[in-house]
């Protein structure tokens, strides 16, 4: 339905792929749809895109981690990274595959050894994130949602979620309580519905909803679009790792440029310093995996 598209090329190496590509071209909008199956045809799907959205991988289950699908879903970001290296190396990624701490390294190790790397086109999709937030700060303070702005820094998994509760807009007030009990439910969202799910799967419908989000923002960028800002999870110098999520500024090249944490509160100075080991290992995890 989004007006920027064109084309929109699916691929999975599950037959169906096809069939769902045939029941979307019968919706009455412009976008010319194709279905490409397995390996062989991925070439097919990735030549000529200007985006590369990257959800594919195995959900959580009750009782898993993010961090507990990194065997699978690692080795299919490498290969499908692979892919764009050789087939659409200008295309900017949105890498949503967990764990996205992990798999964003990878990818970026992968388009290196290729030579195709461009730090402004690899972006770790955390707008759930930022969505959830969004949500239950306006749930909290009865606030209009389409006025709520919650940025969330860091990374995509557990206590590496850092919500910015200080520098929500419009401005609101929280306890320290009642801050920590939030930035916790944010942190945990994602268990909160898998747990629901009782073991049918994970966040699906609220993931699609921000990949939707996030795709439009690129592509309203790459546009030439002025002031589009999101989240996302980027090669960054705000800390001392080397990938961090803050706000970045997309346009043509896509990230144009990677916002500071601007002033924190106390307890989110102390969040930060809490989550780069965290972080760190994921990334290391992911730099490792690639290069071996």
């Amino acid at each position: 339905m989004n007006k920027l598209v064109t084309e929109l090329a699916l691929y999975d190496i599950a037959p169906v792929t096809k069939g769902v590509a045939a029941d979307l071209s019968h919706c009455n909008t412009p976008v010319k749809v194709t279905g490409h199956v397995g390996p062989e045809e991925l070439g097919n799907a990735l030549s000529g895109a200007d985006l590369v959205v990257i959800p594919a991988g195995v959900p959580r289950k009750p009782g898993m981690t993010r961090d507990d699908l990194f065997n699978i879903n690692a080795g299919i970001v490498k290969a499908l990274a692979e892919g764009v290296a050789k087939h659409s190396p200008n295309a900017v990624i949105n890498i949503i595959s967990n764990p996205v701490n992990s798999t964003v390294p990878i990818a970026a190790e992968v388009l290196k050894k290729a030579g195709k790397y461009d730090k402004r086109k690899v972006i770790g999709v955390t707008t759930l994130d930022v969505v959830r937030a969004n949500t239950f700060v306006a749930e909290e303070k009865g606030l209009d949602l389409k006025d709520v702005d919650v940025p969330v820094v860091g990374g995509h998994a557990g206590t590496t979620i850092l919500p910015l509760l200080s520098q929500a807009s419009p401005k609101v007030e929280f306890s320290d309580a009642d801050a920590a009990k939030l930035t916790e439910r944010i942190q945990n969202a994602g268990t909160e519905v898998v747990e629901a799910k009782a073991g049918a799967g994970s966040a699906t419908l609220s993931m699609a909803y921000a990949a939707a989000r996030m795709a439009e923002s690129v592509l309203l960028g790459l546009e030439g679009n002025a002031d589009v800002y999101e989240c996302a999870y980027v090669e960054s110098d705000v800390t001392e790792l080397p990938y961090f999520a803050t706000k970045v500024r997309l346009g043509p090249n896509g990230v144009e440029e990677v916002l500071g944490l601007g002033e924190l509160s106390p307890a989110e100075q102390k969040g930060v310093e809490e989550l780069i080991p965290v972080l760190k290992g994921n990334i290391n995890k992911g730099i490792e995996f690639a290069n071996a």
